[in-house]
């Protein structure tokens, strides 16, 4: 992974050594213009540094995020319901390999980004350290967790970094389904017997809190967000992706008959919704691993690591097999 070092005293603190206020000048007017930055293109190092912190703890989401909902293949109620939540599985570990492949380009191998991930070093969003405790919150992630993740790939898919950019245009394709199923599902259950709607708005006092945190903290505790912004990574805040998340899935789960386990949440005169104070520590808690299922997630993580390296080894033994007769020929 590259490396940076510390500015000199008096430089920005994005220009590092090797770096001039000139390139960054060139660089910031070609963001500045709209154009799509590509791996092979000169870009800061801080540019580069942030880039693979994301996209790589984007890609650890989607693997990790495999697993809650993976946990209910087994026990779906239907084979209807089976075969849609296995697709979806699928779909998910093909985000992830999109991610990685943007990623690897800024000098991130696959191999030391999964070595950060599995040794606790790498991040990934913490809501996929709550529990599934029911069918039902297999939709409402569906619903409220790949709502709020649309809305910030939609953003990212117009972010300046050309790879990470195409790769949210594809995902974003697959979550709008994603979404949509998961929607579906809780409507069902709203409007069927009583047990199925205690179900659903169980669901829903579970993962509504989760999903408001997963968009990150209040733009004042977003340490990353200024250079993000400013080099066209982030587009909107992450205040400014929650109203609209809040907008759009207020009036939804209302007309389902649902009640949005939030005492303070009301709409102002501007039309808005506006919800009530963000229990912070659970978010921190869980982020550090004090509460939720990191160590079971990363566990099966590293367990499905393990077992998978024969099949990397035999892919290697391929590669190197027939890369062979082509180095005789030379």
């Amino acid at each position: 992974m590259t490396q940076t070092t510390r500015p000199e005293p008096g430089r920005p603190a994005q220009i590092r050594d090797g770096e001039t206020a000139e390139q960054h000048a060139a660089f910031e007017a070609r963001i500045a213009r709209g154009e799509k930055i590509e791996a092979g293109d000169w870009m800061p190092a801080e540019y580069r540094r942030q880039l693979i912190r994301m996209i790589s703890q984007h890609a650890h989401s989607e693997v990790v995020g495999m697993l809650p909902e993976g946990e209910w293949i087994s026990r779906a109620p239907s084979l209807k319901r089976k075969t849609l939540l296995m697709a979806k599985v699928q779909d998910v570990a093909g985000h992830g390999q999109y991610l990685y492949h943007a990623a690897e380009p800024l000098g991130a191998t696959r191999e030391v980004m999964l070595a950060a991930l599995l040794s606790r070093r790498a991040k990934y969003s913490s809501i996929f350290n709550y529990p599934t405790h029911t069918w039902a919150d297999v939709g409402m992630i569906g619903w409220l967790v790949d709502g709020a993740a649309i809305k910030n790939q939609t953003m990212l898919a117009g972010c300046s970094y050309g790879p990470y950019s195409r790769a949210m245009v594809r995902i974003c394709s697959e979550e709008t389904f994603h979404h949509k199923q998961g929607k579906e599902m809780i409507v069902l259950y709203a409007q069927g017997t009583p047990e199925q709607r205690a179900m659903a708005q169980e669901a829903l006092n579970r993962w509504w809190w989760p999903s408001l945190m997963m968009l990150g903290p209040h733009d004042a505790d977003s340490p990353n967000s200024g250079v993000l912004a400013k080099w066209g990574v982030k587009l909107k805040s992450n205040d400014a992706v929650r109203q609209e998340y809040l907008d759009e899935h207020v009036p939804e789960l209302l007309e389902a008959g649902l009640t949005i386990p939030d005492p303070d949440l009301f709409r102002g005169e501007d039309g808005h919704w506006h919800h009530g104070p963000i229990d912070w520590t659970e978010f921190w808690a869980v982020i550090k691993g004090e509460q939720g299922l990191g160590e079971t997630r990363l566990g099966a993580r590293q367990a499905a690591h393990d077992e998978g390296a024969w099949v990397r080894e035999a892919m290697q033994a391929y590669a190197d097999r027939e890369r062979r007769p082509a180095q005789a020929a030379d």
